[in-house]
């Protein structure tokens, strides 16, 4: 189960949250970087490569971080990204209670997001940061997530570190 590789050994801060840079950005297996990510703001709808998008264009409003039981609006969880948020998105369908081992993730004044995935992601669960995107391919076998949520959440990688990840807005797609 998740809880318990949030706590098999440096786990970081109280409560099992992750820390930033515990571990080194290239020793996590499965990461896709994107480079050249544009960092441009638009009011309009964006169709992205990927789902969920790892940056990239976006609405000139964040999404709040937290854990949401609707699927996002894309551009406002790129922007949050963009201020060193991390994404878990996952697909609804998931056995056995895995999608309560994600939320349990979050932290109130973490810099996490997690949400349902978007109709076009096809993985059960991906996580991304600015530029960085992981496949989930077992969530009770797999430390990848939490080497990813140590290193990526106000990570190198972030353009715009310290920036915040409340006020912004918590519209869902099923809202917009």
């Amino acid at each position: 189960m998740l809880g318990d590789l949030g706590d098999s050994g440096d786990s970081g801060a109280a409560g099992g949250a992750p820390q930033p840079g515990r571990v080194e950005p290239g020793d996590i297996e499965g990461v896709r970087t994107f480079a050249d990510v544009s960092r441009e703001h638009t009011e309009d709808p964006v169709s992205y490569d990927v789902y969920p998008p790892p940056g990239g264009e976006h609405h000139p409003v964040w999404q709040n971080c937290g854990v949401y039981s609707r699927e996002l609006v894309p551009e406002h969880v790129v922007h949050s990204l963009e201020h060193g948020a991390v994404w878990i998105s996952y697909r609804e369908d998931l056995p056995g209670g895995q999608a309560e081992e994600l939320e349990r993730l979050y932290e109130q004044g973490d810099y996490l997001i997690v949400s349902p995935a978007h109709p076009r992601q096809q993985e059960d669960i991906v996580a991304v940061a600015w530029g960085k995107r992981l496949v989930v391919e077992d969530l009770g076998d797999d430390q990848s997530l939490i080497d990813f949520l140590n290193t990526y959440v106000q990570g190198p990688q972030t353009p715009e570190p310290g920036a915040p990840c409340t006020g912004g807005t918590d519209e869902t797609m099923q809202a917009a």
